[in-house]
């Protein structure tokens, strides 16, 4: 399930990293994703938009188990 995860936010990297950032996985337990905005996105007022529109979104509709999206 870890792979899936990755190959998910593999989707959207390249749009994060064109503003400078990026997304890391940090945990997967019991279909709760914690990611780590990183670079330009770490303390961007838009980054939790990204998450929810960008991430959540993806994991929501790609990943069977899903429950709920944490940033740590």
């Amino acid at each position: 399930m870890h792979e899936d995860v990755e190959k998910i936010l593999d989707e959207i990297r390249p749009s994060l990293q064109a503003d400078g950032g990026d997304v890391e996985l940090v945990e997967l337990k019991d279909g709760v994703v914690k990611v780590h905005l990183i670079g330009a996105c770490n303390g961007c007022p838009m980054a939790s938009i990204t998450l929810k529109m960008g991430v959540e979104k993806l994991l929501t509709e790609k990943m069977k188990g899903f429950k709920e999206l944490r940033a740590v």
